[in-house]
């Protein structure tokens, strides 16, 4: 069976957009079992931890001495074990395949700059005067997103990896409003938020961050 790491807690405005998100949900898709290993900022910061992931972050995804870092990468390596992330014809892969990259290197790379001035830097003067810059670009890209999107359900024929992907990096989002001026890239993140495997993803994660803190 496979084990995903997760943190055992992590404040609110966190909570919901940690990265195993992206795996566990990965794994609900594709009806695989697995189990989590829930860790704090001790287990961490161990040696033991940074030989399975260098830069001390999660999700770890471990699976009969595999050990994989990077949620896209395992949610690439999810995938290719089943039909209901990747298409089955070589073109589809390929298709889903590179929006899954998309989601990364060309829409999160934009959103997180949003993100990090906004909920790490808000009163930095550097910061106020940084942000309709980043405002700006991020609409741009978004507005490209959208325009290939049209009136699809999905970024192609059928959900795919590269669905899970963006939707997961447009949820980064939902502290602002930004996404009320894309009304379809709205929609078609809420629709990919109603699969019931995204929500069984999400319940999961959330379950920890319910409990008392020791």
């Amino acid at each position: 069976m496979m084990t995903v790491s997760a943190f055992k807690w992590v404040p609110p405005f966190a909570q919901g957009l940690v990265r195993d998100l992206r795996v566990r949900w990965a794994l609900e898709e594709a009806g695989l079992p697995y189990q989590v290993k829930l860790i704090d900022n001790t287990v961490q910061a161990s040696p033991d931890y940074r030989k399975l992931q260098p830069f001390g972050q999660v999700p770890v995804l471990e699976e009969d001495g595999l050990v994989l870092f990077e949620s896209g990468a395992i949610v690439l390596h999810i995938a290719n074990k089943c039909e209901a992330l990747l298409p089955a014809d070589s073109a589809g892969r390929a298709r889903a395949v590179t929006w899954l990259f998309a989601a990364l290197n060309s829409i999160e790379i934009v959103i997180q700059p949003l993100a990090e001035v906004d909920l790490f830097f808000a009163q930095e003067e550097w910061a106020k005067l940084r942000r309709p810059g980043v405002v700006e670009s991020l609409k741009e890209r978004l507005g490209e997103l959208a325009a290939h999107l049209g009136e699809r359900e999905y970024l192609e024929d059928c959900f795919t990896a590269g669905d899970l992907m963006m939707a997961t990096v447009l949820r980064i989002l939902r502290h602002t409003d930004v996404l009320d001026g894309f009304p379809t890239l709205k929609a078609y993140k809420e629709r990919c938020e109603a699969r019931p495997a995204f929500q069984r993803a999400l319940a999961a994660q959330m379950a920890p961050f319910q409990q008392p803190r020791a």
